[in-house]
Parts: structure tokens; C-alpha cells; sequence
């Protein structure tokens, strides 16, 4: 074996030559892997006793993308062209074997050799739309040669991990080999390819897929016209259509190799993949918790409890049977108890029929899931949550019961959204052992995760909180005990003054349009009508003193009464409500306000900057670590457009200085409501951004 380099090793096997990459922890395209496997086949090919050549990865995982901690970096050792272009002109057959995953880049270094052998378990994709690129390394035109148009498509846009079975079917991997045995079967393909002596396989000469779709632009058409809300203010997948379109027009496969790097480049100096880039890297920067260590003990979650089988409960309980783990769920009633069960079997059977599993894994999920109607039977779980009424008396009495009923050890939990968790673990014996863990709606869906740390909570329930989110598929984020945390406290400043604007002349349309056209799934308006505006709302004590109780002593609570702040069709489709202008009109002259026009601009000012200044104080009072902890909670928890990067990463491209000049003239005008943080007047003071806070 010849060391090539440090991460790099080249061996033989009687005639057949084996590349190893051992470049911990994914095997990412870094200078120093482009190094060694340009000068490991450069070296290879020139060995005259190979005949053919492996590529094969040590550790969990084949090459698994670029390095793109190198991105906007100087480029250093050999090109990943210099790489292909090595191994796709070899005049010896190259099998890439391939396990784990093979992405990115990683797939395009696959793309170049010759034949491709994986193990079932094994996945591919270009996944670069989803930090805001393109493959573009050549995988946009190589991969429609080798799957078909219309799968390319659909693999470049959603960055998909595709199942080695379903890449052995499209013809993407020629063979599969058994767990535990690719080695052994890259080996004997490459002997069956010198004895046969099979073709020197170039994907980029393969143009039978791409005839078949030249002179039906209806296929790119009807792709677009299919995914136009899903890939709404996104730039990346458009120019990945584009791509695919070029491999398809242009007369040779390298013309369409320079409309891929033109289109590339186009993102690579956007903005929009610089915030999705840096997205990427704040949710894993989220995991790092300054004073608790890697090592720290964690606490082992074998059994789960759940209090509450509503919306929230279900949902929570449905996270843990899909990771293995037996919940127990409490309710207070029988049939609230089978309500709930049964609208968790509904949704995992939706799930079924749409192919996400079988019902078989239904019945599997379902079978982890037991309901009780005695927190007796919650004594021997691990860690027993609570989603019941937002009421802090009633939260404080269920962890009173539950301090004297749950072994010691097991961590308790509340789902609170608002309430201090301080006050509720003060109702125990164990407040070391008591933790915020708030899901958002709905809970089985919503990727974040606010673990909410209180002032006794202990490192060993910190981390086991984190490494538990991992587990459950869900982006933790560690925050501090304040009204709302992060996420509620600062959507509370753009619901006021979303609610405000509409007091002084904007129409609720206006705003949800402008927050819509920002990027968010819907406005604030349109999520109340989704949500249900009766939530909270309580008739006997409504007195017809804000918008919302008008509406709702209406009737008019949202979608499911066919009205709110919008009209609704049979179909759910909202249009403004003429009844709702009225309803507006008549309040604004109760109360005296003469209507104004308003503009777009400030719509957007005043429902965005007071966020950022409100942020800002987070951070101030240390109730977040960092500020792109902040910005993962909107990211992942509030639809906040991630090719904008998050409201503090935004703020910081709109200008730290405007944002507090535009607070100052609001407070002038408005009151204190805008007084801009002392951090924000510091750090443009002393122009820094929250970047740069250590």
C-alpha cells in the first residue's frame, strides 16, 4: 500500500488497482481529497501490471459533497474538473463503489467512472439546491444522460437522497453488492470487466435519453408550472432547470458543461446561496454549547410519557414512535384518550397511502404507543412531557403530581410556549431534572425544537435534551427562560404592529401580500384564519375591544366557519372580504383614527425591524448564544425565507445603522414600543455586527 497522501491510500489486488479515501468525517471533496485522488490515478493509470481500478471510501461513507467550508475561499491543489477529467478518461475501467451516501460532488466524482457498484443501504442526490447552487462539476448533464430528463429534474430540485435500489432501476448504480461485502464485489466486477473486456463507459457520450426529450419543451413547462409554489423566491432550482434544458439543446456535451458553470457561478456570488450557506452552518453551530462538552453524560431515553392526547400531545408522541421509542400517552377522559389515538392512526395511514411507509410500519408505530388515563402508569419513563392547558396553575399542579410519581433520574418536561419554566420547576423536588422541550404545531411535521434551559437545569438534561432532538428528527436550539423565549417573544412584535398598521389604514391583505412577496408561506392575517381566531378567545368575556373578537363574536373565526379576516370558497381558497373592511372601518371610527395610506416599505419596516431589535435584546440578556441560534429558531419554526438567512443574518444585509435610524424615527413618532436595544446602538457605535459577538 503507498500512502499518496494523508488521506488518500493506493493499494493492488493481483491487476486491480484500489483508491482509498479515509478523510474524516464525510469524505468531503477538500483540497487535500482532490490531491489524492488525482495523483492516486494519475499513478494508477500508469502502473502498466492494472488493468482496472477501484474507488472506494473508508468510514461511514463514501465521498458525501464538497467542502464547502472552501467556498468564496482561493482555490487550492487540483480542480474537481482535474479529478474527473482523470478518472472519466482512464484507459483502464474505474468502478466507483459506493456506500453510505454519495452526494454533491461526491456523486459527480461517481458520475465519471466508468461503472458504479453499491450496497442496498447506500443513497445518492445532488442536493446543492438546498444551500442555494447547482451541481457544477458537470452532475446537471451527466445525470439526465444517465436517469432521463424528467428524473434529473426532480433529483436537482429537491436535492433527493435516491435509495440504491431505485438507482439500480434507473440504471444511475449497474450493481448492487450485499452489506458488508462491496470490496469484495467492486473487486470481482472490475476482474469481469477486464475479462469481458467491457466498454470504457463515458456517462457524457450517453445522449439516447436526452434525443427523447429534444423538441418537447413541454416537459420543462409543465415541470415549472407543477412546482411554481414550491419553488417560489427560490433562484436555485430555476437554474437548475436550466441546466437540465441546456444538457438537452446544446450541441455537445462540453457547451453544456459552460452554460452549467455560467449558471453556477450566477449563485455562487448571489446572495441568496450566501444566506442559505450560512443557514447550513448555523443549525449545526446550534449543537455547540459553550459550557456543555461533548462528552457530557446524557441520560438513555428507552421510554417516553406524554400528558395530554390533544393536537400537541399526539403530535409530540408520534416523534418518538417513529424513532423506536415506547410513549405512554395520559389523558384525563376515555374518549378524549381515543380521539387522540385515532387522529395519530389517521395520519400515519395518510402517510401510508402516500408511499412514505407501509402499513405494517403503521401498526408497528401504533404498537408503541400506549394510553392510560392514570399518571400512575408514567412511574418507570425516562422522560415524561407535558402539553396540557397553557395555564401556569395547572402546569404547576401536574409537575407537583408527577415529582412524586416518576423515578428519580427522568427528566421532567413542559411543551410551554410562554410560561416560565423557572416557576414550574419550582413545583418539584428536582428542578435540575426539569426542562422546556416546545414543539411547534404540528409537532410531527415542524423541524424545530426550542429546548428551553432553567436556571437549576442541569448540563447532563441540557445535553441529553439536545442529543434527544437528533434523535426525534427534530433542529434543537438551546434558549433562555423569558415571556415567549425566542421565537414567540419576537413574532409578539410583529403581530402588534401588524395588528397596528391595520388600525392606521393598511388592509390585512396589504400586509400578508407584502410579508408573502418577502418570502414567508402566508401573512399573519391569512395564519390566524388558518389557525382558528376563536383560539384563546373565550365568548362570554369577549367585549368586542380588538379586531379579532369582532370577527369572532361574528362568527367569523377563520377557514373552518368559511370566513375570518378573509373570505373563504368551498375549497378554502381566500379573497378580502368586503364584511371585514366594514368590520375595520367601523372600529378605526370608534376609536377615533382617521385611516392613512400606507406604504409597502414601512408595512415591511415596521413588522420586520422591531424583530431584529428585539432579537438583539435576546442576546443582550444572554436568552439566546449566539444570533444565528436565532435565526435557525425563524428558519425552522416561522417559514422565515431561508435564502434571506434568518431575521438577524437579514438585518445585518439591510444595515445594523438603518435599522436603528428607522427604530429612532418609529419611536419619535410611535412611542417606545420602538426604543432601540442598547446592544443595536452599540454595535453600530462601534460598527460591528451580531456576528461578532463571542
Amino acid at each position: 500500500m503507498t500512502a499518496i497522501n494523508p488521506v488518500t491510500d493506493l493499494s493492488k489486488d493481483g491487476d486491480i488497482a484500489v483508491v482509498t479515501l479515509n478523510s474524516p468525517p464525510v469524505n468531503a471533496l477538500s483540497a487535500n481529497v482532490r490531491d489524492g485522488l488525482f495523483e492516486a490515478f494519475r499513478q494508477a493509470k500508469e502502473d502498466a501490471s492494472v488493468k482496472a481500478i477501484v474507488l472506494i471510501c473508508e468510514g461511514r461513507t463514501f465521498i458525501a459533497g464538497a467542502d464547502i467550508s472552501e467556498f468564496g475561499g482561493q482555490m487550492k491543489g487540483a480542480s474537481l474538473f482535474d479529478v474527473e477529467n482523470g478518472i472519466e478518461d482512464s484507459p483502464k475501467p474505474v468502478i466507483a463503489a459506493i456506500h453510505g451516501t454519495a452526494l454533491g460532488g461526491g456523486l459527480e466524482v461517481a458520475l465519471c467512472a466508468h461503472y458504479r457498484v453499491a450496497v442496498p443501504s447506500a443513497k445518492c442526490g445532488l442536493p446543492e439546491v438546498n444551500i442555494g447552487l447547482l451541481p457544477g462539476a458537470g452532475g446537471t448533464q451527466r445525470l439526465p444522460r444517465i436517469v432521463g430528463v424528467e428524473k434529473a429534474l426532480e433529483m436537482v430540485t429537491t436535492g433527493q437522497h435516491v435509495p440504491a435500489k431505485q438507482c439500480f432501476e434507473m440504471g444511475l448504480v449497474d450493481e448492487l453488492a450485499p452489506e458488508g461485502k462491496l470490496k469484495e464485489t467492486a473487486l470481482a466486477f472490475a476482474r469481469k470487466c477486464v475479462a469481458e473486456n467491457k466498454p470504457l463507459k463515458k456517462v457524457r457520450d450517453n445522449n439516447a435519453k436526452l434525443e427523447a426529450a429534444k423538441g418537447h419543451p413541454e416537459i420543462f413547462a409543465n415541470f415549472r408550472k407543477a412546482n411554481a409554489r414550491k419553488f417560489r423566491g427560490f433562484l436555485a432550482p430555476e437554474n437548475n432547470i436550466k441546466c437540465i434544458e441546456a444538457a438537452v439543446n446544446s450541441a455537445s456535451f462540453d457547451e453544456g458543461l459552460k452554460a452549467e458553470r455560467k449558471l453556477f457561478m450566477e449563485l455562487m456570488m448571489g446572495e441568496q446561496s450566501a444566506a442559505q450557506r450560512y443557514a447550513f452552518f448555523a443549525e449545526r453551530q446550534a449543537n455547540k454549547i459553550p459550557d456543555v462538552p461533548d462528552d457530557t453524560r446524557t441520560i438513555a431515553i428507552k421510554k417516553v410519557g406524554v400528558i395530554g392526547a390533544g393536537t400537541m400531545g399526539g403530535g409530540i408522541s408520534m416523534n418518538f414512535a417513529n424513532a423506536g421509542i415506547p410513549v405512554t400517552i395520559v389523558e384525563v377522559k376515555q374518549d378524549a384518550l381515543d380521539r387522540g389515538l385515532k387522529v395519530v392512526r389517521g395520519n400515519y395511514e395518510r402517510s401510508a397511502k402516500g408511499g412514505r411507509f407501509t402499513m405494517d410500519d403503521v401498526e408497528k408505530r401504533m404498537g408503541l404507543l400506549a394510553g392510560s388515563l392514570s399518571l400512575e402508569d408514567l412511574k418507570d419513563c425516562d422522560l415524561v412531557i407535558e402539553a396540557v392547558f397553557e395555564r401556569m396553575d395547572i402546569k404547576k399542579d401536574v409537575f407537583a403530581r408527577l415529582d412524586g410519581i416518576v423515578k428519580q433520574g427522568a427528566i421532567l418536561a413542559t411543551n410551554t410556549s410562554y410560561l416560565n419554566v423557572d416557576e414550574i420547576a419550582s413545583a418539584t423536588k428536582r428542578p435540575e431534572y426539569v426542562i422546556g422541550l416546545h414543539f411547534f404545531s404540528p409537532a410531527n411535521v415542524m423541524r424545530l425544537l426550542e429546548i428551553v434551559r432553567g436556571e437549576k437545569t442541569s448540563k447532563e438534561v441540557v445535553a441529553t435534551a439536545m442529543k434527544l432532538a437528533k434523535t426525534i428528527g427534530k433542529v434543537g436550539v438551546l434558549v433562555g427562560v423569558c415571556p415567549g423565549f425566542v421565537g414567540n417573544r419576537m413574532l409578539a412584535q410583529r403581530t402588534r404592529e401588524a395588528n397596528a398598521l391595520v388600525l392606521e389604514g393598511a388592509m390585512p391583505w396589504d400586509v400578508d401580500r407584502v410579508l408573502y412577496d418577502f418570502g414567508f408561506p402566508m401573512g399573519p392575517f391569512a395564519m390566524g384564519d388558518l389557525a382558528g381566531l376563536d383560539i384563546g378567545w373565550v365568548k362570554e368575556q369577549s367585549k368586542s375591544s380588538t379586531l379579532r373578537e369582532c370577527l369572532c363574536e361574528m362568527d367569523r373565526r377563520g377557514q373552518k366557519t368559511g370566513a375570518g379576516f378573509y373570505d373563504y370558497d368551498e375549497n378554502r381558497n381566500a379573497k378580502p372580504s368586503p364584511v371585514t373592511e366594514k368590520v375595520i372601518a367601523d372600529f378605526r371610527a370608534k376609536q377615533g383614527i382617521n385611516p392613512r395610506t400606507i406604504s409597502d416599505d414601512e408595512i415591511l419596516e415596521r413588522c420586520l425591524y422591531p424583530m431584529v431589535n428585539e432579537g438583539a435584546k435576546i442576546l443582550e440578556e444572554k436568552k439566546a448564544i449566539r444570533a444565528s441560534d436565532i435565526d435557525v429558531v425563524w428558519l425552522n419554526g416561522y417559514g422565515f425565507p431561508v435564502y434571506r438567512g434568518g431575521p438577524m443574518y437579514w438585518g445585518e444585509k439591510v444595515g445594523l445603522q438603518k435599522i436603528l435610524e428607522r427604530m429612532k424615527s418609529f419611536q419619535a413618532q410611535m412611542g417606545d414600543a420602538f426604543k432601540p436595544s442598547a446592544l443595536l446602538e452599540r454595535l453600530v457605535a462601534e460598527d460591528k455586527k451580531f456576528s461578532d459577538i463571542k
